[in-house]
């Protein structure tokens, strides 16, 4: 696994019952066709993709997701940086989290200034200001990787609560 094939399955959840190739989620994700090709085939090996690779596991997805992904692509808070909120910064644990420290994806069009957090790939801001969708799933993908245990809870449910809408 790679860190963009989180943000890759994300947007095929969020494409669901429509038609879609692979160009498509390489415009959507800044990332280009080779990328979202060798993505996809990493996912149908791995068993999160189901073997035409148009379908996510969900359940095996988010158990990666609770479980995997803090430990595989793990991030500390660094430096004081102008970027994009993420995390227990951004929607929808912003107005549930009250927290001094504002962590924020590195990015130059940001309008705040807090912690760097690292994103799972270099294209994160563009991508999550093109998908609001998106954006909510991957800063609450962070609030897992980076957050406190009740950031991470909250996180946990959101995120579960957002896969388990296919298979309820």
């Amino acid at each position: 696994m790679r860190p963009q094939d989180v943000a890759i399955l994300f947007k095929v959840l969020l494409l669901e019952g429509t038609t879609w190739q692979s160009k498509d989620l390489a415009q959507s994700l800044f990332l280009s066709p080779t990328e979202i090709s060798f993505s996809l085939k990493r996912c149908q090996y791995a068993r999160l993709l189901d073997g035409a690779g148009r379908a996510v596991a969900r359940r095996t997805f988010t158990e990666f997701l609770l479980y995997g992904l803090p430990v595989v692509f793990p991030t500390q808070p660094g430096a004081q940086v102008r970027g994009l909120p993420t995390a227990h910064s951004a929607a929808p644990l912003r107005q549930q989290i009250v927290a001094e420290q504002v962590y924020v994806w590195p990015d130059s069009a940001g309008e705040d200034w807090g912690c760097a957090i690292t994103p799972l790939y270099p294209k994160v801001p563009e991508a999550a200001r093109a998908d609001a969708s998106l954006y909510e799933l991957l800063a609450l993908t962070d609030a897992l990787r980076v957050g406190r245990p009740r950031e991470r809870k909250l996180a946990s449910e959101l995120i579960s609560e957002f896969t388990r809408q296919a298979y309820v």
